[in-house]
C-alpha cells in the first residue's frame, strides 16, 4: 500500500514523530508549512483562537500528487483542544474517497472533546478515517 504522511509541526515535535513513522512504514513524507510562519505569541493566541473555531491559515501548496496514494496519514499538533489551523487546510486538499489516518500531538495527549468533529471534517471530504490516535509529546 502506497502511503504518504502529511504533517504540520510548529515546535518540531510533530516533525520528529512524522519522520519516525515514515521510516517505520516506508512511507513518503511531506511537511506542510504556513505561507507566513507566525511568531510563537501569535501562534498560541490567534492560532489557538482559530483552532477553537476550526478556522484555516494559509499554507504553502501541497507538492505531492495525493491521488496517487492508497493511504494518507495526517499528523498535526493540537492547540486549545483542536487541531492547529494548518490541519484544516490539509483536509481541504484531500482527494475524495481516500483512506486517511489521523495522529494528533499534544502535551496532554487527549483530544477526546474534538475527535468526532475532527473526523467529521475528513468525512465531509468523502474520505474514510481508518484511525485516530492522540500522542502525548
Amino acid at each position: 500500500m502506497k502511503t504518504i504522511i502529511l504533517y504540520y509541526s510548529f515546535s518540531g515535535k510533530t516533525k520528529a514523530l512524522a519522520a519516525k513513522k515514515a521510516n517505520e512504514l516506508g512511507a513518503d513524507i511531506e511537511e506542510i508549512t504556513e505561507a507566513k510562519k507566525p511568531s510563537p505569541l501569535k501562534a498560541f493566541t490567534i492560532g489557538a483562537f482559530k483552532a477553537i473555531k476550526r478556522k484555516k491559515t494559509e499554507i504553502q501548496p501541497v507538492k505531492s500528487e495525493l491521488s496517487s496514494y492508497d493511504q494518507i496519514i495526517i499528523m498535526a499538533p493540537v492547540w486549545a483542544n483542536k487541531p492547529a489551523p494548518a490541519f484544516n487546510n490539509i483536509i481541504e486538499h484531500l482527494p475524495t474517497g481516500k483512506k486517511i489516518e489521523l495522529f494528533l500531538t499534544s502535551g496532554s495527549g487527549r483530544t477526546k472533546g474534538s475527535a468526532e468533529g475532527t473526523k467529521a471534517l475528513a468525512a465531509a471530504r468523502g474520505c474514510e478515517v481508518t484511525g485516530y490516535t492522540d500522542i502525548k509529546t
